[in-house]
This record gives structure tokens, C-alpha cells and sequence, in this order.
């Protein structure tokens, strides 16, 4: 079963054994859709979640019964099985699904393969071409098609060109 990182889990939070995440999906709450997390490979059920105030989301989990053992969790990824993930609305797809992705123009130009895709106030592109990475905001306009089934991302040349960074 494919298996998505939908979140990073960054300290212990109190005494119990919850954890501050930071979610990659969304909305934080979407992280409750997943019947079972894994973290390292070991499956976890979700004992509690909230959203704070600060947009993290705090989960316990059943088998992190305090925060030594929380604390051993600090910078890990968190998954949840594919089949559990919320369905997306047209022209949304997972961070999972544009890696290695071919990124082209519309000519057909190669411009790189997505190596890594970071959320600041928009979404981060990474393209590695010939051992050289070049990021880019997939800001409106800049994508144009995403063809999951060629496995490739196209892209406006021109205005790739003007948002660039090499």
C-alpha cells in the first residue's frame, strides 16, 4: 500500500506524549481522515488531535505514552496510508505525485526533473538538471499542464524565465 508524508514532527508537546506536527496537508485537520500514522515504518492510532492557535496541529498517539518518548520522534516524517487521504478538487495533486516529474516547457524543452516541493507562501519547486538545481514559485500562470500519466509538468517559459532561481 502507497504510503504519503503528510506531516514533520517537530517537539514533544506537554507531558503526555503529544506531539507538535506541522502538516503538509492543506488543512491541519485532514490529517484526522488517516485511520493509522506511521512514523519509521511502525503504525500509530491517533489517540487525540486539535489545531492550535498557531496553525500546528498536536496529536497523541497510542504507544508514546510520555514525552521521553516523544522526544525520540523530534524531525521525523509522519505518514498515512494513500487510500485514506482526503479526495482532491481539480488541479490539486500530491506533493508525492509531482516529484520526479519531468519539467518541460510547452515546446518541449527540458528543464529539469522535481526533486523537492517546499510550502512558503506558495508552493517551491525544485529541478535538478546535469547536477545544477533551479527553484521556482508555482505561482498562477507559471504552471500550465500537470500530466501525471506522461509523468511530466509543463510549464510558460516566459514566465518561468522572469521567476526563476538559478
Amino acid at each position: 500500500m502507497e504510503r504519503l508524508v503528510i506531516a514533520e514532527v517537530l517537539k514533544p508537546q506537554g507531558i503526555r506524549g503529544e506531539l507538535k506536527i506541522k502538516t503538509f496537508t492543506d488543512y491541519p485537520e485532514d490529517v484526522k481522515a488517516f485511520k493509522t500514522l506511521y512514523i519509521d515504518g511502525t503504525a500509530y492510532k491517533i489517540l487525540s488531535f486539535r489545531v492550535g492557535a498557531d496553525g500546528f496541529a498536536y496529536v497523541g498517539l497510542r504507544g508514546i505514552p510520555d514525552r521521553n518518548a516523544a522526544e525520540l520522534f523530534r524531525g521525523k516524517k509522519v505518514e498515512g496510508d494513500r487510500e485514506d487521504a482526503p479526495a482532491l478538487e481539480e488541479g490539486q495533486y500530491y506533493i508525492v505525485d509531482i516529484l520526479g516529474l519531468s519539467c518541460e516547457t510547452e515546446d518541449g524543452e527540458f528543464l529539469g526533473t522535481v526533486t523537492d516541493v517546499s510550502n512558503l507562501s506558495s508552493d517551491i519547486y525544485t529541478i535538478e538538471k546535469a547536477g545544477k538545481s533551479t527553484l521556482f514559485p508555482a505561482v498562477k500562470g507559471v504552471v500550465k499542464k500537470v500530466d501525471l500519466t506522461n509523468k511530466k509538468l509543463i510549464v510558460d517559459k516566459k514566465i518561468f524565465d522572469e521567476i526563476a532561481v538559478y
